[in-house]
């Protein structure tokens, strides 16, 4: 700061005032065009590490993930979090503990020390849990999960709009009788798919039938293992709880001769695009929507939009249209 300064004939104070900002200043525009002038013709930088010491805080913003850095399409989540901080001046710090309760910790108190202006914490599929120690020092919010306890703010899927979404395009294409394969796994998903499937029947109109529910693995596995029961219902369209399991329907329906759409349709749910754009023909499906839980977790971090620990943020999931359905 000194040698811009002397470099355009002003005081320290002149520099530090301009750099940084300085609201209320009193600064001539030939001053701070010469400052401006000095500080790029040298490379000037601001000390990073003596502004956080100064201001208590620093342009950080942590991403504690258990996994989501691994993972095909939750990824977006750091996508999301990633470009919205970069639009408010903020740089991310992501620390992937692969659910090492240590390693958690670890990462946790690393942010702290390096005094981040607050904590996302997130999950790699959407579920309620008990927030790690050393959250309650910072500004914290849970993305993709919910606290328990309700000690957090939260941005989740909605789940049961997806749901709904998903089985009104198979109402939509003029299909009455629609199977449901669910996972066997208590989660928010199961039930919140299961609510906006009964839904939608219910708006239009169709009474739930129970037979039509299939609890099964989450896995391709767990489709294919269906088909038969499917099959034996007559149904004319298939909501499935994920893209896996309807890949694992198509590789039944297909064993026995049935075309998709012609036989049968299939609505999938994720959006996992390895998966949904690349079957043939490729899925109609409901999506995740991960980068936008990763941008709405900063912006709650930031307060530019409120929210209150007792009722998770929900977003949109919205439907992918493609040539199954």
């Amino acid at each position: 700061m000194r040698e811009v300064a002397k470099a355009a004939g002003v005081s320290v104070a002149t520099v530090s005032h301009v750099v940084n900002n300085k609201k209320g200043a009193r600064i001539g525009e030939d001053a701070r065009r010469r400052v401006q002038h000095v500080v790029a013709e040298l490379g000037y930088r601001p000390n990073a590490l003596a502004k956080t010491l100064s201001r208590g805080t620093s342009r950080f913003i942590g991403l504690v993930a258990d996994a989501i850095a691994t993972t095909p399409f939750a990824g977006q989540i750091i996508h999301g979090a990633q470009d919205e901080a970069w639009k408010h001046g903020y740089i991310l710090l992501v620390a992937n503990t692969e659910s090492n309760a240590a390693a958690e910790s670890e990462a946790i108190a690393m942010m702290l020390e390096h005094q981040v202006h607050g904590i996302l914490y997130s999950t790699w599929y959407h579920r309620g849990i008990t927030p790690p120690e050393g959250l309650e020092k910072t500004e914290t919010v849970l993305v993709n999960c919910y606290d328990l306890d309700g000690g957090y703010p939260a941005v989740v899927p909605d789940e049961y709009q997806g749901g709904r979404a998903a089985t009104a395009a198979l109402l939509a294409a003029g299909h009455q009788r629609i199977a449901f394969i669910n996972t066997t796994t208590e989660s928010p998903a199961q039930s919140g798919r299961l609510a906006g499937y009964r839904a939608a029947l219910e708006a239009s109109g169709v009474p739930f039938d129970d037979s039509l529910v299939f609890p099964a693995s989450p896995q391709q596995e767990g489709g294919y293992a269906s088909t038969d029961g499917v099959l034996r219902t007559g149904a004319t369209g298939v909501f499935c709880h994920n893209d896996r399991v309807a890949m694992g329907l198509y590789d039944g329906l297909r064993e026995r001769g049935l075309r998709i759409p012609e036989d049968i349709a299939v609505m999938g749910f994720d959006n996992q695009d390895v998966i949904a754009a690349h079957l043939r023909p490729p899925l109609s499906t409901v999506a995740l929507p991960h980068y936008e839980l990763g941008a709405q977790g900063v912006r709650l971090l930031l307060g530019l939009e409120s929210s209150t620990p007792d009722s998770p943020q929900l977003i949109d999931c919205p439907p992918i249209a493609r040539s199954s359905v």
